[in-house]
């Protein structure tokens, strides 16, 4: 079972990378370039900070997928995703699932053309769009960890 361990270690310090990003980027780097920076700067900035991240995010959410998929393969555990005390690993499924459309298919065939667009018509309302997604994004995930370390240990 040592497959296993490392598999969990991977897909714990993916996670770790990944959403704390997105906490980084929600919590700091948002209400940062608007502080500090007007808003016709602000999306462009953004846009250039968050190109450099996207790379890695792609990379760790790829790694949390694939060590999941091994973890619930290697342990037989499809069963618990019809199960609603697991409801965590479904939790942790949507979530994925969620950022993977977000980083592989929105974001680079969709969401930048539009949010460009949005921002030249409305940059307030365009950088308004892009904090509320990373609230919303960064509550869910913290509401799934607490919701997997909880329920992989038994509270569920």
């Amino acid at each position: 079972m040592y497959d296993v361990v490392v598999a969990r270690a991977i897909h714990v310090l993916s996670i770790v990378i990944w959403i704390g990003g997105v906490c980084m980027v929600t919590t700091i780097l948002l209400p940062s370039l608007r502080r500090y920076f007007p808003i016709q700067e602000r999306l462009s900035l953004f846009h250039k900070i968050e190109e450099r991240f996207a790379w890695q995010a792609r990379f760790v959410v790829l790694l949390t997928g694939m060590s999941g998929f091994y973890m619930v393969w290697r342990l037989s555990a499809w069963n618990r995703f019809h199960h609603i005390s697991y409801w965590w690993m479904n939790a942790m499924l949507l979530i994925w699932v969620l950022f993977m459309v977000m980083l592989f298919v929105l974001e680079p065939l969709f969401l930048e053309k539009k949010l460009h667009q949005m921002s030249n018509e409305n940059p307030e309302r365009a950088y308004k769009l892009v904090q509320r997604l990373h609230w919303v994004l960064l509550i869910l995930s913290c509401i799934t960890i607490m919701g997997a370390v909880m329920g992989s240990h038994g509270f569920w």
